[in-house]
Order: structure tokens, then C-alpha cells, then sequence
């Protein structure tokens, strides 16, 4: 009987990853399948929901609508140029938005209907979720995080389709730095001192980071959990706290710069098939020491050094043998 119950257990796991995977896969092909019929149909149904929720649809609401929260809307509008740029563009509002959004005026529950991420990212929330629970983030805080406090389902593009390395960074230190960088953001999430029972005050971030030359620089050229993730190839979600953080400058700042791996992985591949060279992508954004070195410039380098001694001392020697050769004559 022992010898079922382990092929079992294992073919039961396997149909259970399988079938989680499924909405992430079909999640990745979406762009693929996505016909000029099927885009136009997600376009005029997420355009309903456009009519009020961007700039135009606050200034000038649908004539039915006129008796519509006027100041609750305008925290509520976005840019369609920039959602049908984003992660979620191919996307219709209502695959998220469902329940309770249909009509209006929206029923006043139907924020708690909201699809959860994991509907569609199973297989990564379940990774996620084992890295964010061991992060600072989640010691006092795990109640008050989502994976939207950080991420916006409306902006967000992932890095491999960003493709710049500077929009990356622009785009991942945003997240933090809309809440490390502001007293009022801080503010909603900062749990109690544990010395005064009141809100924690925030650290000013350019205090605690005067180790760092060049602070505000360093962050428009990498992103923040380039220092405070663990030091793994690709990036986590276990944040840690400036106790752990990365201080050593030489982990970015050589030849072997883990900002190779991380940052610039989406490009490496494509610049070592294009010029053979995969720094040539850190050497246009970065400055980082020995990234010029290329394996066959450094030995067609060594060569041309070797060439040039060996012709000097060549020469060197050619004039000694010629000197002597006419003082030999001049004796004679």
C-alpha cells in the first residue's frame, strides 16, 4: 500500500502546479491571441468605464450621471494611454472589476468583491508570499499590505517589456519611495513606537543613507532593492532592513556586477547575441569599474603590449649591436 501513496501524492502535486499555472500561461499568451476584433471590444467596454474615471470624464460626467461624487472621483481617474500601456492593457476593467461594478451607481460593497491577484498569478503570489513574510515589510505591517500598496495594476509594466534600464528604475523606486519619501504616506502605514505607543516618525531617508555618495543619483541609476533584497541572482520580495542591506560598493561596481543579473538580465542576453560583449549595456547607464573589459579585446590588447616591448627592446638592442660593431671598425 506504501508504495501508491507516494506516486499518488506526487502525481496529485504535479496536476495541482499544472493547473495553477494555467491562468499565468494564458496570462503571457494574451498579447499573442489578442485579435483587432477582440482588442476592439475590450477597448469600448474599458471606454464606458473611461467616460468617468480620467480627467475628461471629471470635468465633464455623463448627463445621466450628473448627480455622481464628484470630489470621490477624481481619486479614482486614470490615463487611458498609460492603462493600455501597462501590465493589465489587453485587459477588460471588468475581469477585476466585476461584481458590483456592472451598474451604476456602484454598489457600496463591491470594492470587497475585487478579484484577487492570485486569481490570475497563482503560481507567483505563492513564491511571492513566502518572500514577503520573511521582510521588514511584513513584521508589523503584513495586515496592511497588499500586493497593490506597492504595485499599481493601472501603471505598472513589468521590466522585461520596459526595456530601459532608467524607466525600470524610475518605475521600481517609485513604489518605494512614495511611501519613504513621504510623511503622509508613511504616515498610514507606520506602526506604533514601541518606546512612545504613537505612530513611528519617518526616517529622513537622506540621513540614514549619507554612507552612499551621491544619494539621489544612486537611486535614479538603480533601484533601491538592488541593496535591500537578499544577494540572490533575481530580485526578491523579501525586503530587508538597512541592518542587512548591501553596503559593499564593489558588489555593483565591478567586473562581475550583480547589476548584470539583475537590472540589466533582460538585455544581457540580447546584447552578448548582438555584440558579443554583454557589458556594453552597463557601460551606456553605469559606471562600473572593469565593466570595459571584453575577453577578446583584452588578449588583442595583451598582444599589441607584448608586440610594442618585444619591438623596443628589439631596437634597443639593434642600436647596442650597431654602436658596437662601429667602435669595433673605428679600432680596426
Amino acid at each position: 500500500m506504501r508504495l501508491y501513496i507516494r506516486p499518488f501524492f506526487i502525481a496529485a502535486t504535479l496536476l495541482f502546479i499544472a493547473a495553477m499555472a494555467v491562468p499565468v500561461h494564458a496570462q503571457e499568451k494574451t498579447s499573442a491571441l489578442m485579435t483587432p476584433e477582440l482588442l476592439e471590444k475590450v477597448r469600448k467596454s474599458n471606454n464606458e468605464c473611461f467616460a468617468c474615471h480620467t480627467e475628461e470624464g471629471v470635468k465633464s460626467p455623463p448627463k445621466t450621471d450628473a448627480d455622481m461624487d464628484l470630489v470621490k472621483l477624481r481619486t479614482l481617474v486614470h490615463d487611458p494611454k498609460i492603462f493600455n500601456g501597462s501590465n493589465h492593457g489587453l485587459m477588460e476593467c471588468k475581469q477585476c472589476h466585476g461584481t458590483g461594478y456592472s451598474a451604476f451607481p456602484h454598489d457600496a460593497d463591491a470594492k470587497k468583491n475585487l478579484s484577487a491577484c492570485d486569481e490570475c498569478h497563482a503560481v507567483k503570489v505563492m513564491r511571492i508570499e513566502q518572500q514577503f513574510d520573511a521582510s521588514v515589510h511584513a513584521r508589523n505591517l503584513k495586515d496592511k499590505f497588499t500586493c497593490t500598496t506597492c504595485h499599481s495594476p493601472h501603471i505598472d509594466l513589468i521590466a522585461s517589456k520596459l526595456i530601459d534600464p532608467h524607466k525600470i528604475v524610475a518605475q521600481d523606486n517609485r513604489h518605494c519611495l512614495n511611501c519613504h519619501d513621504s510623511d503622509l504616506t508613511f504616515a498610514k502605514f507606520a506602526p506604533d513606537d514601541e518606546k512612545t505607543s504613537l505612530k513611528k516618525t519617518r526616517p529622513d531617508i537622506d540621513t540614514i543613507h549619507e554612507w552612499l555618495p551621491n544619494t539621489r543619483l544612486h537611486w535614479q541609476a538603480v533601484r533601491c532593492v538592488e541593496c535591500h533584497t537578499p544577494p540572490t541572482k533575481t530580485l526578491s520580495h523579501e525586503i530587508v532592513d538597512k541592518e542587512k542591506a548591501e553596503r559593499k560598493c564593489l558588489s555593483c561596481h565591478s567586473a562581475n556586477s550583480s547589476l548584470k543579473t539583475r537590472l540589466y538580465r533582460h538585455l544581457v542576453k540580447e546584447e552578448q547575441e548582438k555584440l558579443g560583449f554583454a557589458n556594453s549595456v552597463i557601460l551606456s547607464n553605469s559606471y562600473v569599474l572593469g565593466a570595459t573589459r571584453h575577453p577578446v579585446l583584452d588578449t588583442l590588447l595583451m598582444i599589441a603590449f607584448g608586440a610594442m616591448v618585444l619591438g623596443l627592446l628589439a631596437h634597443g638592442l639593434g642600436r647596442i649591436i650597431s654602436r658596437l660593431i662601429r667602435r669595433r671598425k673605428n679600432r680596426g
